[in-house]
């Protein structure tokens, strides 16, 4: 591509770098699609680990192409970047889902373990080996070697384990129909055609990346400014665990616009990786807020799974009240979380290499 005169502080040329990006994205993305199907669609229930890396690469790849595609569609055909756009992200969901369910359960077993072997829980006489509707393996997630396990503890671990293990089993389904699935190959043949040919418009050939790019990271700033970041300076928020212990089942209110700063946290991370490729100087703060808001996903998403167990109908009360302190639990995981952001943000405010 035939580069014209520039201003000289606005980095190389939007298009040949854009190119190479998304083509190398698209042909990781064919690299794992061949290495799924060669390890025959198994997943994480059967224990195949090239196939949960394969997963994991399609995911990641798909993520940063759409990601890109957002941040700079002035530089790409307008009808095909908004139509793969939505098919990339449900892709990316629908591979998600199984693994965020097995890690969530797992989350909250080592959870109630911890907190079982606390005060945490009164003392009750242990489990017997066979009560009905108790989960068989419940006992062997949550051992006994650090304190008695309590009835509660006991039983709202083997409710966790149902419900999750079915969301997880349905999510591996959802994964392997959506992959055989004619929307899926569609994806993939679109992720072919990019990788030898990006359809790119006539401006991306007269500027350069850094104002897109710089347009990211302001939107990052925006939605940073917008948090409560005074609040979230402080160890733990009681009025966040009040919301959560309402009867409302509609998702916390101060959890969302901290699950939107992760996603522009991450649209300004590719952007960067669009921008100077390989050669991107390591941003400390930056993976160290990413992370932060990394576990306030996972621990706003416990605690949500906590909650919604709690509303099982005919529980034990016993069993309830652990779900209780569980969720309680979880909600501090979240303050701790946006504690940690709160403390690397403020530090020294991220900026783009």
């Amino acid at each position: 591509m035939a580069q014209q005169h520039l201003d000289p502080t606005a980095g190389p040329v939007a298009g040949d770098t854009l190119e190479a990006y998304l083509q190398a994205q698209a042909t990781e993305f064919l690299r794992a699609l061949r290495q799924h199907r060669e390890t025959g669609g198994a997943t994480a229930t059967n224990g195949a680990e090239e196939a949960v890396d394969a997963a994991r690469a399609l995911r990641r790849s798909a993520r940063r192409i759409s990601g890109t595609l957002h941040t700079f569609r002035p530089f790409l055909d307008e009808g095909w970047s908004e139509g793969m756009r939505p098919e990339l992200a449900w892709l990316s969901g629908t591979l998600a889902r199984e693994h965020a369910y097995g890690a969530r359960l797992e989350r909250l077993l080592a959870a109630l373990h911890r907190l079982s072997g606390s005060s945490a829980f009164p003392a009750q006489a242990p489990a017997p080996d066979a009560h009905p509707g108790t989960h068989p393996g419940a006992r062997a997630q949550l051992p006994s070697e650090k304190g008695t396990l309590t009835v509660g503890a006991a039983k709202a671990g083997a409710l966790l384990e149902r419900q999750l293990t079915l969301a997880r089993t349905r999510a591996h389904s959802a994964a392997l129909q959506a992959l055989g699935s004619s929307r899926f190959h569609a994806v993939a043949d679109n992720v072919a055609v990019l990788a030898s040919e990006v359809p790119l418009t006539a401006s991306a050939s007269a500027t350069g990346l850094k104002p897109l790019a710089a347009a990211a990271e302001e939107r990052l700033r925006d939605a940073v400014a917008g948090l409560p970041l005074i609040t979230a300076g402080h160890p733990y928020n009681a009025e966040a665990l009040v919301h959560g212990l309402s009867a409302d089942t509609a998702p916390q209110p101060q959890d969302s616009p901290w699950h939107q700063v992760r996603l522009l946290l991450r649209l300004h991370r590719y952007a960067c990786e669009v921008r100077f490729g390989d050669e991107a100087p390591v941003d400390v703060r930056l993976l160290t807020a990413g992370q932060a808001l990394d576990r306030h996903r996972d621990a706003a998403e416990a605690a949500a799974a906590a909650a919604s167990a709690a509303r099982t109908p005919r529980i034990a009360p016993a069993t309830a009240y652990a779900l209780g302190v569980l969720h309680a639990d979880q909600r501090h995981e979240v303050e701790a979380a946006r504690f940690a952001f709160q403390r690397a943000w403020m530090r020294e405010t991220v900026g783009t290499p």
